[in-house]
């Protein structure tokens, strides 16, 4: 099997970013304006923002990312960390990409002190519930929201 490096994204890294960003938009059929998305890539260079990105490599290519987010919670005095976005490139899905790519959000995640990673998938997206129903747990929880 080819090696599997998980890395925090750098300035460098745009061009290898991107693509993947858009593929994920286009899997949950989204459409964000140009801005949002440049908001988002530079947040993630922005060592004050608590807002994180990784890209998975393999023979100099991307095969997956993964966005997290840092935040206070009224139930820990440490910060809970939000994986908002993950993907896997097609070809590499159900190759441990996906696994990688949360363990390092485990492992970042517990090194800068938070006490737990949770986060959403949509309740048709099969075959991410598989991997996720065994490497955490699922509490239950619906999800509610209103645009404002």
């Amino acid at each position: 099997m080819t090696r599997i490096d998980i890395r925090t994204v750098s300035a460098a890294d745009h061009a290898a970013w991107l693509p993947l960003w858009q593929a994920y938009l286009r899997f949950y059929n989204t459409d964000l304006p140009e801005a949002v998305s440049e908001s988002t890539w530079q947040r993630f260079l922005d060592p004050t923002e608590p807002t994180h990105a990784a890209l998975a490599w393999a023979d100099g290519r991307a095969l997956g990312m993964v966005h997290y987010i840092y935040h206070r919670s009224n139930w820990s005095i440490e910060n809970s960390c939000y994986l908002q976005d993950l993907l896997v490139v097609p070809e590499s899905r159900g190759t441990g990409v996906g696994r990688l790519l949360i363990e390092h959000v485990y492992a970042t995640a517990k090194a800068d002190g938070c006490c737990k990673v949770h986060w959403l998938t949509h309740e048709t997206n099969a075959t991410a519930i598989q991997l996720y129903e065994r490497i955490a747990e699922r509490p239950g929880f619906i999800q509610f929201r209103k645009a404002l």
